[in-house]
C-alpha cells in the first residue's frame, strides 16, 4: 500500500536527507544518508545520490511505497 504524505516547510531550501530524517522516514541523519547512498531516493521521478540536494516548495521525494509532497 503506498502512502502519500504532504509535508510543509518552514524555511526552504532543506537538505533532502533532513526531510528523510524529520519525517521520520530514517530514523537519524546517518541512516537517511544511507537510504540515499544505496539509491533508494528519487526526487520528482529521478534517482538522487546527492545527500545535501536542496528540497523546495513544490518536489516530490520518493522512497519504497512512501510519497512525500513538499510544500512552502
Amino acid at each position: 500500500m503506498s502512502q502519500t504524505i504532504e509535508v510543509e516547510l518552514t524555511s526552504t531550501p532543506v537538505e533532502l536527507y533532513k526531510v528523510l530524517k524529520f519525517e521520520g522516514i530514517a530514523a537519524s541523519g546517518a541512516e537517511a544518508k544511507l537510504f540515499i547512498e544505496q539509491g533508494m531516493v528519487s526526487v520528482n521521478g529521478e534517482l538522487e545520490t546527492r545527500k545535501r540536494r536542496k528540497i523546495v516548495g513544490g518536489d516530490e521525494i520518493g522512497f519504497e511505497d512512501i510519497t512525500l509532497i513538499i510544500s512552502e
